[in-house]
């Protein structure tokens, strides 16, 4: 397969084929390496600028009891287990109280999937009870909550359609949704890394009506486990399908952004740990398939985001230079990850990400969760792209010099 073809043709504006990408995955040679990276990097700054975006976050992840049995995850615990939790709703008010006096322009909810978590009998019910513990208290608050498992869970509790979950969560002030819990889109690697998960079709088949709905969602990738570059292509392509198949319909809703989701295995269940084989992410392969699928989604998903979290702040620096435009939120908590044996943190300042993003003398601008800005930019600093639209190609002198 002629590399040197392929960013050629990534480079004049063209979607690379399936094959392309996972040509673009195999073991390289430096040079070869080096050159994909600058074409991610040139891409970068074509369809998204040089301003590195932030969002001033928190997340609260309300119970980490849950239905399910997923062989990554450390997180997950029976009711009754040493170290469950579930969160009433004071707490939940102190932690949005405390993240808006910080700046807080979000609140990220996620959770397990808790089969007590009712009100009235109700699952749809706990959940709006969790959107007016949110929204009632502070509602300019962007509220980023529920991945499409949570919606297939709501919905199969209460005997309701994803349709009737999504409008009501929305009617409530639900602004848009997680695109976790996509792991892999492979059923193959699924069966193997969350069996009890909704299929690659079902969670297709969410995100694409919450964006029909008006719900924009964002997307990732869970990688560095047991799955192949193919597969790896495979989960790129069906979501620029998904992009597709938004823009093709006009829907004003779509992906807002794509982030790599390196897999941390620490703490994971010991049969996928044993069968991976190493604890912590392997950066140099991050780096690589972040610069991949900027060059395989770049023209449909501008936003591509690492995860300090899993990578270190200094990994997820790194990744900047190799085709990622956003470096993520403040978090100010997280635990999911972390219980996994992540290395990353909990949480960030405002400073130390817009310390790191000077280290690469780049601007830096603090965003909303749809990529709009918090207040107006300076001159000169075009604004973050918006929900998958693409800036204009322009040529860099980047550019110039490999061509």
């Amino acid at each position: 397969m002629d590399i040197e073809r392929i960013l050629a043709h990534a480079l004049a504006g063209g979607d690379l084929t399936p094959a392309d990408g996972v040509a673009l995955l195999q073991p390289r040679d430096s040079a070869t390496l080096g050159a994909i990276r600058q074409t991610a990097d040139i891409l970068r700054q074509r369809q998204a600028g040089d301003t590195v975006t932030y969002v001033v976050n928190r997340n609260i992840n309300y119970t980490n009891i849950c239905e399910q049995h997923c062989s990554f995850c450390a997180f997950r615990r029976d009711r009754g287990d040493e170290g469950a939790y579930w969160l009433d709703f004071a707490p939940m008010v102190e932690k949005a109280t405390e993240a808006v006096a910080l700046g807080a322009t979000e609140i990220c909810m996620q959770g397990g999937l808790n089969p007590d978590a009712k009100i009235n009998g109700s699952s749809l019910n706990y959940y709006l009870k969790l959107v007016d513990t949110i929204k009632g208290s502070f509602p300019a608050l962007h509220l980023h909550a529920f991945s499409p498992q949570e919606i297939e869970f709501i919905a199969r509790q209460d005997g309701l359609t994803y349709r009737q979950v999504l409008l009501t969560l929305r009617d409530a002030g639900v602004g848009s949704l997680p695109g976790t819990a996509a792991e892999v889109l492979d059923d193959d690697v699924r069966r193997v890394l969350c069996p009890e998960k909704i299929n690659t079709a079902t969670w297709l088949e969410i995100v694409g009506l919450a964006h029909n709905l008006g719900l924009p969602t964002t997307s990732t990738l869970l990688s560095g486990h047991i799955e192949t570059p193919a597969q790896q292509i495979a989960h790129l392509e069906q979501l620029r399908q998904l992009q597709r198949r938004a823009r093709d319909a006009g829907h004003a809703a779509a992906i807002t952004e794509f982030i790599v989701l390196p897999f941390v295995g620490q703490e994971a269940p010991k049969p996928l740990r044993r069968r991976v084989g190493r604890d912590q992410p392997v950066l140099a392969d991050a780096l690589l398939l972040m610069a991949v699928a900027r060059i395989y989604l770049g023209n449909w998903i501008a936003n591509h985001q690492p995860s300090w979290v899993k990578l270190g702040l200094a990994g997820a620096t790194e990744a900047l230079t190799w085709g990622c435009n956003d470096i993520g939120g403040t978090l100010m908590e997280e635990h999911i990850t972390t219980m996994a044996g992540a290395q990353g943190g909990t949480g960030m300042t405002e400073a130390e990400l817009r310390g790191a993003i000077a280290s690469l003398d780049r601007p830096a601008r603090q965003r909303d969760t749809l990529y709009g800005w918090v207040d107006a930019p300076a001159e000169g600093v075009a604004a973050p792209v918006a929900a998958g639209n693409i800036v204009p190609a322009r040529q860099s002198r980047s550019q110039s010099r490999m061509a």
